[in-house]
């Protein structure tokens, strides 16, 4: 398998709550939703639905997979949807207990197992590990280079301050441009692949 990090990201390299407002206000963030109004359907919605076509396992950090597990249940009758709630999801988190999990089928990760567990993922055959939001997450997951695509949908706005994607760990590790494709609303769709 391979892990694909999905991300909505600003010219300023902010990544923080990019689909609601009370998404996550950490450290006081005021601009949540800030990519809604940049959705473009047919290129980043396709582009979206086409990887989830290839995607064995959703991965998510706690915070990403309980605002997930409040919004996707409920639907259905699209591609995305009917995938991301009949897939296998990974949930890393010291916190939750199974009691918490109403979103199945799902397995928690703790947190000083996520490299194992990806890594032993990774070593299975099947198609993608998909990541979205979990900045946190990602940047563990950055850190120890297990990050084989990236696809960053780059939003023309700045949002002076917010979490950010990339760990600052003094490593060069190189990708090269998949693919790229322009929404009608200016966002870029950009897909990285890692470079061995």
């Amino acid at each position: 398998m391979k892990t694909l990090i999905t991300e909505f990201i600003s010219l300023d390299g902010v990544v923080q709550a990019p689909g609601g407002s009370r998404e996550d206000t950490d450290g006081g963030f005021a601009h949540g939703g800030w990519a809604m109004k940049y959705f473009d359907p047919k290129v980043m919605g396709g582009a979206f639905d086409e990887l989830a076509k290839q995607s064995d396992a959703l991965l998510q950090g706690r915070r990403t997979y309980q605002v997930s597990a409040a919004a996707w249940p409920g639907r259905s009758g699209d591609p995305f949807s009917d995938w991301i709630n009949r897939v296998q999801k990974y949930v890393v988190s010291n916190t939750l207990t199974e009691k918490d999990i109403t979103w199945n089928p799902t397995t928690i990760i703790r947190g000083d197992d996520l490299v194992k567990t990806v890594s032993d993922l990774r070593a299975q055959p099947g198609g993608y590990i998909y990541v979205y939001g979990s900045a946190t997450m990602v940047r563990s997951l950055l850190d120890a280079d297990l990050v084989d695509e990236l696809l960053l949908t780059i939003v023309p706005i700045m949002l002076g301050g917010g979490k950010t994607l990339f760990p600052a760990n003094g490593k060069a590790i190189p990708f090269e441009l998949a693919s790229t494709a322009t929404a009608s609303t200016g966002a870029l769709v950009c897909r990285y692949v890692r470079a061995r």
